[in-house]
């Protein structure tokens, strides 16, 4: 079977963080969805220190090949997540990885901290594409930047850490390497390309914020050619998404270096996605997602 930095998987299907509102789908799929959960693994929405609201609609924008976002991360922070979320996400059927982010090394040391302390906690991803507030650099996009931040948070778990990597850079293998030189326990990639989109009937931007982040098929061949960058530089797991809508998608992120994938935009459209992927990639045990009932 399949394993994720020492986590068996049933199958190597995972969901994109932000994609699939686990909660969401149980209040509509009621408790069938704990016997027919179509991830072998489930990551969380990305959390950070405090509540955030998100941005501003319009937040999605649909494009000919998939789509831009600016959800902004709402959130309920990290006290609010502990006390009302996880409870509810460790009754999932499959391991749970928490994304989290945060602006500093204190404040991402105290989500780590306080994950570390939760037995329902598998793994945490680590969302670096937020500005160090000290530095001012994204920290995922300078290689010194994210090899510190890992010097910083690899003592405080034992627990996997994932480093999510971002495909704004000219050398995205470069900060893999950064990655696993401070001890990241595995990377995931790609997160959305910066886009942005115009509404034709009124000349203004198509997103509230003026620009947001694009996935789906379209961004599919930038991500296989920097997952067989990453492949190359590293020896560590890879996550690999970006666009993946069926089991051949699967299969070539997996022919080129991945250990596991992440269905994301897909999700939107077809929440029985990840069992979709799972089976066509032959893994017949997988069950189709439950309906909703009526």
């Amino acid at each position: 079977m399949p394993e994720l930095c020492g986590i068996e998987l049933a199958h190597p299907v995972l969901n994109g963080s932000g994609t699939y509102d686990a909660i969401a789908a149980r209040r509509v799929f009621g408790n069938a969805l704990l016997e027919e959960f179509p991830f072998a693994a489930f990551v969380s929405k990305t959390i950070t220190p405090q509540p955030r609201a998100g941005n501003e609609p319009r937040r999605i924008w649909e494009t000919p090949a998939g789509m831009l976002n600016s959800i902004g991360l709402p959130n309920k922070g990290l006290e609010g997540f502990l006390a009302e979320d996880l409870p509810q996400l460790a009754e999932l059927p499959v391991p749970l990885i928490v994304s989290a982010m945060a602006t500093n090394h204190q404040d991402f040391g105290r989500i780590i901290t306080a994950l570390d302390e939760r037995e329902e906690v598998a793994a945490v991803e680590l969302n670096v594409s937020c500005p160090n507030v000290h530095s001012g650099l994204i920290v995922g996009e300078n290689p010194s930047e994210t090899l510190a931040l890992l010097a910083a948070l690899r003592p405080l778990t034992e627990k996997p850490l994932i480093v999510k990597l971002t495909p704004n850079v000219a050398d995205p293998a470069a900060v893999a390497v950064a990655a696993e030189e401070g001890g990241a326990d595995a990377v995931s990639l790609i997160n959305t390309l910066k886009g942005a989109a115009l509404d034709r009937r009124s000349g203004e931007p198509a997103l509230a914020a003026g620009h947001g982040g694009l996935s789906g098929p379209a961004v599919r061949p930038v991500a296989l050619a920097q997952l067989r960058a990453v492949r190359v530089a590293i020896g560590l797991p890879i996550v690999g998404m970006g666009g993946i809508a069926s089991g051949a998608d699967a299969a070539e992120f997996l022919a080129a270096g991945a250990t596991v994938v992440a269905v994301g935009t897909e999700n939107f459209s077809d929440p029985r996605a990840g069992s979709r992927v799972a089976r066509e990639l032959g893994y017949e045990a997988v069950p189709v997602a439950a309906a909703p009932s009526h």
